[in-house]
């Protein structure tokens, strides 16, 4: 079974928070809680007033960071599916995004992180459904049922996760601790979704928009 590191994938997530002048996370480590400034020479320093094509980059920034900063191309991928689908555009999207099955397993609390999820996924630790599944943007069906493999509940980073008290479970997913099992009942609405900081999907959508 492969070896979790997370080592590089907390810095990555440290610098985001960073580069973002926000605790994205809600995470008691978070380096903002010390230096609330962007990285680099001139961060202290760096004032700027955002155009509105400005603020709308940030707000899809913000909202692809979140998700274990996933690329740009994937992201816009949700966008597009999101426009496709019957429904509105913002709950379409932010249900595509919570229905990774990443987002799932982070969401049930199986790891600290989103990053961590990623890994634990991709390593071979998940089951959907009975069936072991490697794709972290596996997209999860309402009435689906994760679990985390026997062999992988005494890995440290599960252990956290499950006993951190920096968050909660979710109404749209019913999590049973103890047999390390998670059923996505079905897609959130924006307002659902535990977000500990403000998240603004209109922008995201202006932003797509105009191009």
């Amino acid at each position: 079974m492969a070896r979790i590191n997370s080592g590089k994938r907390h810095n990555q997530k440290y610098g985001l928070d960073r580069r973002q002048g926000i605790n994205l996370w809600g995470r008691a480590k978070s380096p903002i809680h010390k230096r609330k400034y962007p990285q680099g020479q001139h961060g202290p320093n760096l004032r700027r007033k955002l155009s509105d094509y400005g603020k709308q980059l940030h707000a899809k920034q913000r909202l692809r960071s979140y998700y274990g900063n996933i690329s740009e191309k994937r992201f816009r991928r949700y966008y597009d599916d999101a426009v496709r689908r019957a429904g509105g555009t913002i709950e379409n999207l932010i249900g595509g995004l919570e229905s990774r099955l990443d987002a799932v397993v982070y969401r049930s609390k199986f790891v600290p992180t989103v990053f961590g999820a990623r890994q634990l996924v991709s390593h071979g630790h998940i089951l959907v459904n009975g069936s072991r599944v490697t794709i972290p943007s596996y997209a999860v069906k309402p009435g689906d049922v994760i679990t985390l493999r026997e062999k992988s509940r005494n890995v440290p980073m599960v252990l956290e996760g499950l006993a951190s008290s920096e968050r909660d479970f979710c109404d749209y997913i019913t999590v049973d601790v103890n047999k390390f099992e998670a059923r996505f009942e079905r897609l959130p609405a924006f307002e659902e979704v535990p977000y500990p900081v403000e998240m603004d999907p209109q922008s995201v959508v202006e932003f797509y928009s105009r191009q």
